[in-house]
């Protein structure tokens, strides 16, 4: 599950990278340069910010770099290698949305039908909601995964009935089809119109049309009661230290975030979309047609460019892990990163994967250096800071360092490399403060996958 899809769902906990300018060859790259390039670039990634996955880069449907950085399980001292499987968060949502283009060429339903056609004792507010909204995330139900109270109920199962009965209670926050405002509830609902329309369990129905037809015999929907062999742990840092990542019953994510699977897992995933192995070239071109424009979200893929490069993309993170699958279709390249810390950089490493495949200058990490502020200073940025309609990230202070907690979960420590602009050992992300006229600290920027700015409101 993310927030959206360049705003992960968990603030991802890693070490800031600053940006070095490294330039490998200007020109279309042999296997033999992206494969040196791809390895010196992910070693300095392991040495400065620990990452620990797998990566694969691949052309023509063909793996170029296929390999595993860090350990798998450190308690165990496994390393990792391709085999090994990893939650996969919000990537989840591409076969959400795939399962549902299956039940339309069925005839089971069509995207522009009602969503409360599938469900039962459907609110008033929830009438002029299609399906097509829920899968452009256009719909304007509440994002579950930013509710004050999430961090603290994800421990308990619940089922698809049960929270869909929670977010019928919720307003919606704007008009449906208004605009677009990630919610991976709007996916968890979809969820519930697969089972209803298909008569079987969301996993089943996933297992039995996607997973079984296409190989991926190590994809399936998660459950930590299974035995999975070559699962990865899942872990987080906190206070520049690894941990355990918290426990999540998988009921939780749902549709919208619950499967595992592989690096070649989902390069036989990423090649079948190619064909019409699953569903005709029409329901492709459908699933991949973004909403508003060439460049946006679509059906559980955001839809954009990477310089010249048409790029098909998805990441995910959820507690312990951090995903990222890119899709360059002109260019034939595939790029997936999945990682079992779920601050890893996932989204910078696959862009900088994708520049080494296609022979482009890349940035190579070093560690941001922290400088002494009085804590006269750093009191002033203490308060609340909301992002959106519903996302509040807190910042106190303790023993002269600052903290930041979103929604309950891991809390993070902020370091000062300006007396404006902070990084994290923990957080995979920057923090740019704003001060108004009269000195006051009136916002900040969290740069995160992106720039997005938050206000102080207290």
């Amino acid at each position: 599950m993310i927030m959206n899809y360049n705003k992960r769902f968990i603030l991802g906990i890693a070490v800031i990278l600053a940006a070095a300018a490294f330039a490998f060859a200007q020109s279309p790259a042999s296997d033999e340069q992206i494969i040196k390039n791809a390895d010196e670039y992910m070693e300095a990634v392991r040495r400065v910010d620990g990452f620990n996955g797998t990566v694969l880069l691949a052309r023509d449907g063909k793996p170029i770099v296929s390999k595993g950085y860090g350990m798998a399980n450190i308690e165990l001292d496994v390393a990792n290698t391709p085999e090994n499987v990893f939650r996969l968060g919000s990537v989840t949502k591409q076969f959400t949305s795939m399962a549902i283009m299956i039940l339309q060429e069925r005839g089971k339903l069509k995207t522009s039908d009602a969503m409360c056609n599938y469900v039962a004792d459907c609110p008033d507010i929830w009438k002029p909601i299609s399906i097509k909204h829920l899968l452009t995330h256009t719909s304007g139900i509440a994002n579950y995964t930013a509710f004050p109270d999430f961090a603290r109920t994800t421990i308990l199962p619940i089922t698809p009935a049960e929270m869909t009965e929670r977010l019928k209670k919720e307003p919606l926050e704007f008009v449906p089809g208004e605009k677009n405002s990630y919610s991976n509830s709007g996916y968890f609902l979809l969820g519930v119109i697969i089972e209803k329309a298909s008569g079987k369990t969301y996993a089943d129905f996933l297992q039995e049309n996607i997973f079984t037809p296409l190989g991926m015999t190590q994809t399936g929907y998660d459950d930590p009661l299974l035995i999975i062999p070559a699962r990865a742990a899942g872990y987080q840092k906190q206070a520049g230290k690894l941990q355990n990542a918290a426990y999540m019953d998988m009921s939780v994510p749902y549709a919208a975030g619950a499967l595992y699977s592989t690096t070649l897992d989902l390069l036989k995933w990423d090649q079948a979309l190619y064909t019409e192995k699953l569903i005709s070239k029409a329901s492709l071109d459908e699933m991949f047609t973004p909403w508003k424009g060439e460049t946006g979200y679509a059906y559980g893929w955001a839809i954009g460019n990477t310089g010249s490069h048409k790029q098909i993309s998805h990441g995910g993170a959820i507690f312990g892990f951090a995903t990222e699958l890119k899709r360059f279709p002109d260019d034939k390249v595939t790029i997936v990163v999945l990682s079992n810390i779920q601050s890893s950089p996932v989204g910078r490493v696959a862009d900088n994967l994708a520049k080494i495949a296609f022979g482009e200058k890349v940035e190579m990490p070093v560690e941001r250096k922290a400088i002494s502020l009085d804590p006269s200073i750093l009191e002033k940025y203490v308060g609340e800071y909301q992002i959106g309609t519903n996302i509040i990230i807190a910042i106190t202070l303790k023993d002269g360092q600052l903290i930041g907690e979103l929604a309950g979960q891991s809390k993070f420590l902020l370091f000062p490399e300006t007396e404006t602009t902070f990084f994290s050992k923990d957080v995979n992300a920057q923090f740019v403060f704003e001060k108004d006229a009269n000195g006051n600290v009136a916002g900040m920027t969290l740069v995160q996958g992106g720039r997005h700015p938050a206000k102080k409101i207290k």
